[in-house]
């Protein structure tokens, strides 16, 4: 750059006429920024795959939502779930085509017990955005039977069906679901896969909530984490098993079904558990969370870079083909990946700060292994100095060469 610079300035100094100034300073302009930010070197597209991913926000140097829908939008995702429904992110997204799953915290349970308080909530919260923000879904609490709080588990079903009620008073029932996420632990079996089965002490809970999910056509949302198998048992499991590798798999005996990996096997037991409670088809079980973490404690065996980017990498290739479990060979596998950004500032083992696809700068925190996905994007505190420098030169000669008198 620095060879093309001199001769520009010389070329706008010498400029006599206004228009001809203004002419050459839009171009100089683009031409500068098109340099400093080229997109064939710097974004990348995943071409189409509409696979989700989790945006959390519990860090102090996350970039700021107008960035990362620029990385959103260099990755052609298409779908998005918050914990929260920030504003900030929801207009930072306005005219786009991603679409939002926004959340009801777990608190909202214990302080939202009167219905018409969940369309305040709408009509604060989601209403307004609509019109210039996709958002197809609502989850109300996150992992609540996994607590031991009863009076939340109590309160979970109200709500949700609060909620939807107040979606349907407002006539947005048709363009935004209701629904909850619930972890993998909710499940007391789940090998075989056939023989998934719900923990007795929440089947109370889960029946009625399951008849809900079915009445109105609404997801089954399930935090699966093979990571987890592994990391507490990795003498027995295999790790080629749960990162997509080839291994052996195993049989399912009561299907005969073959299973490659563990992902599957945990969602086949879920429709498994499904099916034990008299849903067998109205009932779709999508995947809200699972990830890999890069780093974690010492304890934490398997957390690493080439882990992470192996599985991530070998899920998206999953999704990209488009392929169903072995019981739901005809259902895709829809999946929202965890996480975006490393967030610094969650509780917990290391690993939970280190599920992220991004580092808050912007840069890959591994490679993923394949071509054209999850390259480095521009972010504001990564910017090049001396290329703001030049421009800020480039300014101050035009502004000189407009007035003449100056000299």
């Amino acid at each position: 750059m620095e060879n093309s610079i001199y001769p520009l300035v010389r070329v706008v100094i010498r400029i006599a006429s206004q228009e001809e100034s203004t002419t050459i300073f839009s171009f100089l302009i683009l031409s500068t920024w098109s340099s400093i930010y080229s997109p064939h070197d710097l974004f990348v597209q995943i071409h189409g795959l509409g696979f989700g991913i989790n945006y959390g926000q519990i860090g102090n140097n996350l970039p700021p939502p107008s960035q990362v829908a620029v990385l959103i939008k260099s990755m052609n995702v298409s779908r998005i779930r918050l914990y929260d429904s920030d504003p900030n992110v929801l207009l930072a997204f306005s005219q786009s085509n991603v679409e939002f799953v926004i959340g009801l915290g777990n608190d909202y349970l214990e302080n939202m017990t009167n219905p018409s308080k969940f369309q305040t909530w709408i009509q604060q919260h989601v209403q307004p955005y609509l019109s210039q923000t996709k958002i197809t879904c609502i989850t109300v609490g996150n992992e609540v039977f996994n607590s031991n709080d009863t009076q939340q588990m109590l309160n979970l079903l109200p709500a949700m069906q609060s909620v939807h009620d107040a979606l349907v008073n407002l006539g947005l029932d048709k363009h935004v679901t209701v629904t909850t996420a619930h972890s993998f632990n909710i499940l007391s079996n789940s090998y075989p896969p056939s023989s998934g089965a719900f923990r007795e002490d929440l089947v109370q809970y889960i029946q009625p909530l399951l008849d809900f999910h079915a009445q109105i056509n609404s997801p089954f949302l399930i935090n699966a984490y093979p990571f987890f198998a592994y990391k507490d048992n990795p003498g027995e499991v295999s790790l080629n098993y749960v990162l997509f590798q080839p291994s052996e798999g195993m049989i399912d005996q009561n299907t005969n079904l073959h299973y490659d990996n563990m992902l599957y096997a945990q969602i086949d037991a879920v429709y498994a558990a499904i099916k034990q409670m008299g849903h067998d088809h109205d009932v779709q079980v999508r995947i809200s969370e699972t990830g890999w973490p890069s780093n974690g404690d010492p304890d934490e065996v398997g957390a690493t870079p080439q882990n992470a980017a192996l599985y991530n990498g070998n899920l998206i290739k999953r999704i990209q083909q488009k392929q169903g479990t072995p019981a739901k060979p005809s259902v895709p596998i829809d999946i929202y990946v965890f996480a975006l950004f490393n967030e610094n500032l969650k509780p917990g083992p290391a690993s939970e700060r280190n599920y992220g696809l991004y580092y808050p700068d912007g840069t890959p925190v591994y490679n993923i292994g394949l071509k054209d996905y999850l390259q480095e994007i521009p972010m504001a505190a990564k910017s090049n100095t001396l290329s703001v420098n030049f421009l800020v030169c480039i300014t101050t000669c035009l502004i000189f060469a407009l007035e003449p008198s100056r000299w």
